[in-house]
């Protein structure tokens, strides 16, 4: 879905109060404490987490999921190990409403494409 908002505070006051709300500020939640350091945004009408050269994660409410956006999945996790029981694509990992965010490998997913980031190497398509 794409909501028509410039902040990322307009954008929380835009989903609707249901699971994908919660998924999502979960997601949110982890991307903030293992990337501090990367500025919240609105890019592609979604919320963005970005550094100085480009946007390094998204994150959007669709209609039956919640899509993390990633560069290249394989190059943050080679033998795909993290994202295992995950619906994903090459650079999009889907959360649906049977998924539970704490019984996954997202956080670690995150946090090594945070550090891969801070030491510039390129995670990107």
């Amino acid at each position: 879905m794409q909501y028509d908002v410039t902040t990322p505070e307009e954008y929380l006051k835009a989903l609707d109060a249901d699971w994908r709300r919660e998924t999502l500020l979960q997601l949110r939640e982890i991307i903030t404490s293992q990337a501090p350091e990367l500025a919240e945004g609105i890019d592609y009408k979604m919320l963005s987490y970005r550094d100085a050269k480009d946007i390094v994660f998204g994150l959007n409410a669709q209609k039956h999921y919640v899509s993390f956006y990633v560069g290249n999945a394989s190059t943050i996790d080679p033998d795909g190990s993290l994202l295992a029981g995950l619906d994903h694509g090459k650079g999009c990992i889907r959360f649906k409403k049977s998924t539970t965010v704490a019984n996954t490998g997202i956080a670690e997913f995150i946090a090594r494409a945070a550090e891969l980031n801070r030491r510039g190497v390129d995670i990107g398509c």
